[in-house]
This record gives structure tokens, sequence and C-alpha cells, in this order.
């Protein structure tokens, strides 16, 4: 794809007629992919992602698995991690954040992290310690959910243009078709 390709036209092409497509690049690029087929009701589409790690022959052969997908309120699906981080410069996020029922913090946080799982509820959310001898305390859930003054949204590393008052990660109401077994 170029970059006067048409994402959209590109990827419908692409899965028009297949039952299987490899995609190879990064988180971001899966997720662009993923996020059409799902704009586009064709999350029966096998789709494997090739890495560094896990390569091109593998990515023909494995097996397809159906995983949650998880998405935010723009339509925009999540493959990797989302980052909730401090807005313009400050110490911290300040406001709640809840994975379904359980308070993941009220008051102030230094960050917090967001990834899909591959089973059941779908997603994993957690508070970010502001020192490296802790460990986060994951939660599970179906939607991890922000509302603070003002967030910076990281989705599979790439920034959203502005900061957000509220934030939200869900999983879709029908998962995807994921060749091989692992997220990586």
């Amino acid at each position: 794809m170029t970059d006067s390709d048409d994402p959209k036209t590109t990827i419908d092409t692409a899965t028009e007629q297949a039952e299987r497509i490899v995609v190879l690049g990064s988180s971001a690029d899966l997720s662009t992919v993923l996020t059409r087929l799902m704009r586009t009701e064709r999350l029966d589409v096998e789709v494997a992602h090739v890495t560094r790690r896990w390569g091109a022959g593998r990515a023909l052969t494995a097996a397809a698995q159906r995983v949650p997908l998880i998405r935010d309120e723009t339509g925009t699906v999540l493959v990797g991690a989302a980052q909730w981080l401090p807005a313009d410069g400050a110490e911290g996020i300040e406001g709640e954040a809840i994975v379904d029922d359980t308070v993941l913090f009220d008051g102030h946080a230094p960050a917090l992290r967001v990834e899909p799982i591959n089973a059941m509820p779908g997603l994993r959310a957690a508070v970010l310690p502001g020192g490296l001898l802790h460990r986060p305390q994951w939660v599970t859930g179906r939607a991890a959910q922000l509302g603070t003054p003002a967030a910076t949204v990281i989705r599979d590393g790439v920034p959203m243009s502005r900061p957000v008052k509220r934030s939200t990660f869900y999983r879709h109401t029908q998962g995807w078709l994921r060749v091989g077994s692992a997220r990586e």
C-alpha cells in the first residue's frame, strides 16, 4: 500500500473474496485492517499477523480461533495495548477508571494500560505504578472506562490527536478470527 492509496479501498479489495488475509506490519496496521473488517461486517475473514517472531509460513498454515475483538468508542479496534496518559505534561491523571464494576482508581493515577486478552471477558486493565519495583494489578472485564478532565490516549502506539475527557474500550459483539494462538 502506498501513501496515496485509500486504506479502506485497499482493504475492501483485498478481503472481498478472501477467506484468510495476512497482515505484515505493526499492531497499528493490524488494527487498521480489523477496524475495516468490523465496520464492513467481514469478521468471518481469518486474519494472520506476521511479525519478526511469527513468520509467514505459520500465517498460511496455522488454525484460526475466534477471540474477543476490543474496540473503543470511536469504532477503532485495539490489538496490542492502549495507554491512558497524563495530558499536557501533567504529573498524573485525575478522575476515575472502572473495569466493569471494579474501580481501578478514583482520584489520581500515574497512567493506565488496557490490553485485549484471548478469552472472555475480553480485556484487562491496570494502573501503571510509578516505580519500577511495583507490579501492576490487572483487572479483567468486558469494558474499561476513564473519566477525567484530560488524558492522552495512545492506541497500539498511535496517539490520538487531542486529549480526551472520556475514553472507553470494550468487547465488540462479535470476535475476530485470529490465526495462531497467542497475542504478541
